[in-house]
């Protein structure tokens, strides 16, 4: 019985001059030093062995890449570190935008190393860099198209290729009709300066998002604009994106101070109306019955 056909791959080959001749590797260490070269290479990684040539990824994951690399990182290191990557093009900024995907000519020449060894050579056109020559025997489906892949190679996978198809059709379809509803792409809305209060803030997203709760990028930007309308600093600020956190709010509020003001009554510890009584009166109609 044919089993589902693998996507990502076990082995990534990465050149042993990469710190000699790339000039894109050189501008990443010397921009972000050798954790965003760590960051880099960590999200290389999870593209070969989820999708083997991709890997679907949005700001909204900073905290959550940050979290699982540890050793310090932070997420708004993740964050100016993609951002920077996108910019020197080691990862395609075109189709971050487009389709909230991470790849490059680079990842998808160490993919086609070893896909070129398998019987099944089939990738999404749209996410496709490498040009036909570079790639002979590769079959290219739309992400769209309903045309069902032919690869005389491999008739078993391209039946279950066709329903990988379908899934990223949908959504895909979902993806655009976000941006039309939203006017949102893949674009970061701008991050707090402070990494302790950007931190804090993912921190209440991914919370959200553990809860079931998918947030566009338009309430996220409305999220930051209410954060920073309600803390009159950044310190005021983190307080209560911590408190939000720890209670599992929704959203942000005003943390109220407690009042010093005094009624200069003590034990007077409830609401309710308190009566004066005269004793002296009561005792003595008790005694005259």
């Amino acid at each position: 019985m044919a089993g589902r056909p693998k996507q990502g791959i076990d082995y990534s080959g990465w050149s042993v001059d990469i710190f000699d001749s790339d000039t894109k590797i050189d501008k990443l260490l010397d921009s972000k030093g050798w954790p965003g070269f760590g960051i880099y290479f960590y999200l290389c990684q999870r593209a070969y062995k989820a999708n083997g040539y991709f890997f679907e990824w949005s700001y909204d994951d900073c905290a959550t890449t940050a979290r699982k690399m540890g050793g310090g990182i932070n997420s708004g290191t993740v964050r100016e570190t993609v951002s920077y990557c996108l910019q020197i093009d080691l990862f395609n900024k075109r189709l971050f935008d487009r389709w909230g995907v991470l790849t490059s000519r680079g990842i998808q020449r160490r993919y086609w190393a070893v896909l070129s060894e398998r019987r099944s050579k089939i990738v999404y056109e749209e996410y496709w860099l490498l040009k036909d020559v570079e790639c002979k025997g590769l079959v290219k489906i739309s992400l769209k198209s309903d045309v069902k892949p032919t690869n005389t190679n491999d008739t078993p996978a391209n039946a279950d290729v066709q329903s990988i198809k379908e899934s990223k059709v949908k959504k895909s379809k979902g993806k655009e009709n976000k941006e039309k509803e939203t006017g949102e792409t893949g674009a970061s809305p701008d991050a707090f300066s402070n990494p302790e209060l950007e931190d804090a803030f993912q921190t209440f997203l991914t919370c959200r998002r553990q809860n079931g709760q998918r947030l566009v990028e338009k309430q996220i930007s409305i999220l930051r604009q209410e954060l920073m309308r309600l803390g009159k600093d950044d310190r005021e600020r983190l307080e209560i994106a911590n408190k939000s956190i720890a209670n599992g709010w929704k959203s942000f509020y005003t943390i109220k101070k407690p009042s010093r003001e005094t009624d200069g009554k003590k034990g007077n510890s409830n609401n309710y109306p308190h009566r004066d009584y005269n004793y002296d009166a009561i005792r003595a109609s008790m005694f005259d019955q």
